[in-house]
């Protein structure tokens, strides 16, 4: 019986040993170009800033396909062209864009004369939307690389094998362009032209790359909106005054300087009190919406620059009933001259000048001021009882609400107008406090809401005390009240010299009502005088005192703090 039993042949054990080798080689780099595909995938994704998420596009694009170039475009769809972005050359030692130099190199147009720039590869790329792979430029056709070879012969370079792939977003629509250049073999280190079965892996990377890009402009883009959003807010309560024109945008500036000064302290009571990048961001969005309430406060009490301003200054009324009153003095005057046949004295004129001086005084005291006295409230209430006649009726001098306006004792507001006026931080905190502020802004509502609160409770809306009050918010209400108090003018007051602004503020520290480590900080770093000789008229920039201290807004002051 003949044996049917196959002898073995080693040449064929040999070729399927060869064969299953290669398969196990193949699918272990394709394990491996997924896991870093994926690490790759997660890196691009967790990356915040856009230069270095731009340089670990290109980088790690480089380093999945061993291509010793490499050049990403982003695409501007005002100027219809392509930008450089990022390159980088290995053998050349290039890294440009990015966090590195700067590339002043012109961006590729993708239209020539009107047409489609088909000529140029990354432009091609782009407008069809199609991965092209290039074994060696050079022999390349359809495509012009006048500006490739150029750039060869100038450096002793030799580009070969070139892959370009469109990047697309979540909608599909081309972003930018991503070329690799010079392919290298991982073992002998020739350039090669980039593998097919690469392709689809690095198209899936740039996809990636292009998700990553988007979300970031995108996260930009809804952060410059709101940025722009609080700016054009804020400019629109700074122009519902003249009085007040520039006092949010002046109290953001301070307020960051303050930061920027507890930055660079770095001892004694700050030593331990750091700002991130998003904290700032943080504490200048409160700063730019701490005055947002006032958006729903009456003009006409923002702009109360006297006792008796409503719409309209309401002494010009008083003005007519003194004259009438005079008019009045002068006719009993001169009918007692008629009627006695005798010529007017200077005592007949008593009463028309006494009126004036009534009317000088009342003049005066609508103006406010830091103090009205009690013979002054009593005057007021003496001139109450004077009246004159009209179609038989008696009509007053003053009537109840004017003379309740007229006696305020300090400034220009009566208690409820201030009431008003107060209101406008408890306004902030619930308008505020409606929006969905993302995780890092989330304390805006709760800094902006305390800018008017005091370290002895003696503020408001609430009345908190000492550490109730976060530091980030006792900042915001230095920088609020110091520009308050050196503003060139207010509606109840003119401007102030620099020396008297501070001596309020150094009253308002012995209060209680400020923080006097801060105070002193920015007193002793120089950051007062600084910003005076910035934003004051040149009359306000005197010396001034501060802790048995003199400070000179010419003088120089040495950064220390204790």
């Amino acid at each position: 019986m003949a044996d049917n039993t196959l002898k073995k042949d080693p040449a064929i054990d040999r070729l399927l040993e060869r064969v299953v080798q290669d398969v196990r080689t193949f699918a272990e780099k394709q394990v491996t170009h997924i896991q870093e595909l994926v690490r790759i995938g997660l890196a691009l994704s967790g990356e915040k800033d856009l230069d270095r998420l731009l340089e670990m596009i290109v980088s790690d694009a480089r380093g999945f396909t061993n291509a010793d170039g490499g050049t990403l475009y982003i695409k501007d769809e005002d100027d219809d062209i392509l930008s450089f972005a990022i390159v980088q050359n290995d053998t050349l030692d290039i890294s440009m864009g990015g966090t590195g130099e700067k590339i002043i190199w012109p961006p590729v147009p993708l239209k020539d004369k009107g047409n489609e720039n088909h000529s140029n590869v990354s432009a091609h790329c782009a407008l069809v939307c199609d991965t092209i792979n290039i074994p060696d430029v050079y022999d390349a056709e359809g495509f012009d690389f006048q500006g490739t070879k150029k750039f060869d012969s100038t450096t002793g370079y030799r580009s070969k094998s070139m892959l370009v792939i469109p990047m697309l977003d979540h909608e599909d629509e081309v972003i930018g362009v991503l070329q690799l250049l010079n392919a290298r073999d991982r073992e002998s280190g020739e350039v090669v032209t980039f593998p097919e079965y690469e392709i689809e892996m690095i198209t899936s990377l740039a996809s990636q790359a292009a998700i990553a890009i988007t979300k970031m402009r995108l996260i930009k883009g809804l952060e410059n909106l709101l940025n722009s959003f609080v700016v054009s807010i804020a400019d629109a309560i700074d122009e519902k005054s003249s009085y007040t024109a520039g006092h949010i945008l002046n109290v953001a500036e301070l307020t960051e300087r303050i930061v920027e000064t507890i930055q660079k302290s770095g001892k004694g009571k700050f030593a331990d009190i750091h700002f991130n990048p998003d904290e700032v961001a943080e504490l200048r969005m409160a700063a730019w919406m701490h005055d947002i309430g006032k958006i729903t406060t009456p003009e006409y009490v923002v702009d109360k620059s006297t006792k008796l301003e409503t719409i309209f200054d309401r002494i010009e009324i008083v003005v007519y009933r003194i004259e009438i009153l005079k008019r009045d003095a002068r006719i009993r005057r001169l009918q007692k001259a008629l009627n006695q046949n005798v010529d007017v004295t200077e005592d007949d004129m008593q009463e028309e000048q006494k009126l004036d001086e009534h009317m000088a005084f009342l003049e005066s005291v609508n103006m406010g001021g830091e103090f009205l006295s009690d013979e002054s409230v009593k005057k007021i209430r003496e001139l109450c009882k004077l009246s004159f006649d009209m179609g038989g009726k008696s009509v007053p001098l003053l009537n109840e609400d004017e003379a309740k306006n007229l006696m305020i004792r300090k400034g220009t507001l009566t208690d409820e107008e201030r009431e008003i006026i107060n209101n406008h931080v408890s306004v902030t905190s619930k308008m505020l406090g409606r929006l969905p502020f993302p995780k890092k802004l989330h304390n805006v509502p709760l800094f902006a809401g305390m800018h008017h609160e005091k370290l002895d409770g003696s503020g408001y809306p609430k009345g908190l005390k000492g550490d109730k009050i976060p530091f980030a918010a006792r900042i915001l209400a230095v920088a609020d009240i110091f520009e308050a108090l050196i503003a060139v003018d207010r509606p109840y007051r003119p401007g102030k010299t620099l020396s008297e602004s501070m001596r309020i503020l150094g009253f308002m520290v012995k209060d209680g009502h400020l923080d006097s480590d801060l105070c002193d900080l920015v007193v002793e770093s120089g950051l007062v005088t600084q910003y005076a000789k910035e934003k004051l008229a040149h009359w306000q920039q005197d010396d001034f005192d501060w802790n048995g201290k003199t400070y000179s807004v010419e003088g120089e002051v040495d950064f220390e703090v204790d």
